[in-house]
């Protein structure tokens, strides 16, 4: 089966997709490139952002916090918010021979006779923290090249299983007799077709990095970091890149560039495989990605003749519907046997395709429409098994039962996609999803880097009306999104929040120079007087507080004691995104409830007049900035 792999590289974020051949490919001329779309389909999405790699792989100097003989484990310290957990199994001491799982009392000594709080130990992540749960561990760490996996405790040289018999048996002879300095070693199913040259011109790079991680094990104070695995893009290519990849497009020329150093180091037949996307359209778009990653939150999928799957996502187990849809036949013939057959068959294989394009883990239900015959259950699991034979994540799969149901488990190792780029809908408490802030702020920044693009030289900047919950991605952490935003295309932005705006929709409500906008954008004026509510605590200082008005933040210095009334301020200092305030009254500093606006309850409080001054700019262009947001969307 042929395959390609697409890398999208944003400054927030890496995006990495596998497409399979599905079906006979159209037939393609020169080196166009939508030929990579054309016959293929996404099968798997990986997803990095900034600040949230994966660590599965991270080698860590760590510090044993508690041991637990009813558990058989240990919780290590390696400086993250949780310890992570160590089970009996996992560890690996020199001349220690350790029982395993159910053997603790009988078999060997007891895992608080092998680890005691305090005791330093060097751990490796084989499974990232989730959810309520830290980081899983080994003792017996694994460094992974192109074709090996090296293993330093190890002894002897094994091949991966999920390579013919053939190949396998031939891999064996052409590692037989290579010196391991004292470890193990694994052949990678990357590794077909590979020769005895390849493995030789590997086994150095890895000792080294062997070395590096002992040396720093030695200089460094648990707990602390001391390997990191490879980022998204290397490391997928890394691990799934073979002979069967007609190509690995990228839109970055930095990571091309590390690709192909990559490449050239282990493996310099592929070198020519790497391709850097030059197109105008962006390269997700172009190959369909980007469609399937905004189908990643729903619950539907269809199928081919009309059928469809429902998913639902529980705490203990994930659940595949199928149902038949529109789909009842064709011909005259048509019977209802074969109709339930057929989408099940459907069925079957997307199944596979979502469990992976979607990396569910654990327990997985899948509830088949029922069917009468023996022949066509089996047709069903043989469709089923051999779907996840593609699946490199392993998996166990039962029969199916008389109620019609096949359980199966998925090993569960990363976050999955939708994981990732949602968070659970605050209405209704986690049933559904919604997409996260930070993923609109991610693909608002996408859109505003083309708007920008395609504007005028004259124009100098913007006025961008958006939700304010996601104008605080933009502008929170010091602005950071921002700025870069502005360096990245020369231009300034003001943004507007609006509270009833989705929160996935935003509006181009002004474009012009650096003057006209910022008289536009920004509501208030260096000593006016504004009459405010304020909302919430400072982040820093419990003296102040703050007020908002159209998202726009004003910070109101003697302010912490007044929260949820309405008093004069006046503007001291007034910027893009926020201003600083002071109380018109500074006598309601130290006298709160004393006079200058309204309870909690809106009940008036005693007050003398005072000038309310507007320049009433954000105000001015509602109904402009409405009908926008009703043509601006993410989509």
């Amino acid at each position: 089966m042929k395959k390609q792999v697409v890398v999208s590289v944003d400054p927030w974020e890496t995006r990495v997709a596998l497409l399979e051949q599905a079906g006979t490919p159209a037939p393609s001329k020169g080196r166009s490139r939508k030929r990579g779309a054309a016959g293929y389909r996404v099968a798997e999405l990986y997803l990095e952002r900034r600040g949230s790699r994966s660590i599965v792989g991270n080698i860590y100097l760590g510090r044993v916090d508690n041991v637990l003989d009813g558990l058989e484990a240990a919780f290590v310290d390696i400086g993250l918010d949780k310890n992570g957990f160590l089970h009996i199994d996992e560890i690996v001491l020199p001349g220690v021979e350790i029982p395993r799982r159910g053997r603790g009392q009988e078999g060997g000594k007891r895992i608080s006779d092998l680890l005691k709080p305090g005791q330093e130990v060097v751990v490796q992540v084989v499974k990232d923290p989730l959810k309520t749960k830290g980081a899983r561990l080994s003792m017996d760490l694994t460094i992974a090249g192109r074709y090996m996996v090296y293993t330093p405790t190890g002894e002897g040289i094994g091949v991966s299983k999920r390579l013919e018999d053939k190949e396998r048996e031939r891999l064996r002879r052409a590692v037989k007799g290579l010196d391991l300095m004292g470890g193990g070693a694994i052949v990678r199913t990357a590794a077909h077709g590979a020769k005895r040259e390849d493995f030789e011109r590997e086994l150095p790079y890895l000792f080294k990095l062997h070395e590096v991680l002992q040396r720093r094990t030695k200089e460094q104070t648990a707990p602390s970091l001391v390997f990191q695995e490879a980022d998204l893009s290397v490391r997928v290519v890394r691990d799934i890149f073979s002979a069967d990849f007609e190509r690995a497009i990228v839109d970055d020329p930095g990571q091309y560039q590390r690709l192909v150093s990559f490449f050239t180091r282990t493996a310099p037949e592929l070198v020519d495989r790497v391709e850097l996307h030059e197109g105008s359209k962006p390269l997700f778009e172009e190959y369909g990605v980007e469609e399937v990653v905004e189908g990643l939150t729903s619950r539907r999928v269809d199928l081919p003749s009309g059928g469809y799957l429902m998913i639902d996502y529980g705490e203990a187990l994930t659940v595949f519907d199928v149902n038949s849809g529109s789909f009842v036949g064709r011909g005259k013939q048509a019977r209802l046997e074969d109709t339930i057959t057929r989408t099940n068959l459907e069925a079957a294989d997307e199944v596979v395709r979502q469990l992976r394009l979607r990396d569910i883990g654990g327990i997985i239900v899948i509830d088949f429409i029922d069917m009468a015959k023996a022949r066509n259950r089996d047709a069903v699991m043989k469709t089923l098994r051999a779907s996840l034979d593609q699946d490199r994540t392993k998996t166990f799969t039962a029969e199916i039962s008389k109620l019609g149901l096949v359980e199966m488990t998925r090993q569960n190792v990363t976050e999955g996609v939708r994981e990732i780029i949602s968070r659970p809908c605050p209405t209704c408490d986690g049933d559904a999803v919604v997409l996260s802030e930070e993923t609109v702020a991610i693909e608002f920044d996408r859109k505003l880097r083309e708007l920008a693009a395609r504007a005028p030289r004259s124009v100098e900047a913007f006025l961008i009306q958006l939700h304010p919950a996601v104008s605080v991605e933009f502008t929170g952490q010091g602005g950071r999104m921002l700025h870069e935003l502005e360096e990245a295309t020369g231009k300034l932005f003001h943004f507007e929040g609006k509270e009833n705006l989705p929160l996935d929709h935003f509006a181009v409500v002004m474009e012009g120079s650096l003057e006209e906008v910022r008289e536009r954008a920004v509501p208030f004026q260096e000593g006016e007087e504004v009459l405010v509510t304020i909302v919430e605590p400072h982040m820093y200082n419990v003296d102040d507080a703050v007020a908002k008005i159209d998202g726009y933040v004003v910070s109101v210095s003697g302010a912490g004691k007044l929260l949820g009334q309405k008093h004069l301020v006046r503007i001291e200092e007034a910027g893009r995104n926020s201003a600083r305030a002071v109380l018109a009254d500074p006598d309601l500093a130290a006298e709160p409830a004393q006079a200058g606006g309204t309870d909690a309850n809106g009940d008036a409080l005693q007050s003398k007049p005072r000038r309310r001054g507007r320049r009433g700019g954000r105000r001015r262009s509602a109904a402009t900035a409405d009908a926008a947001a009703a043509d601006t969307t993410t989509e």
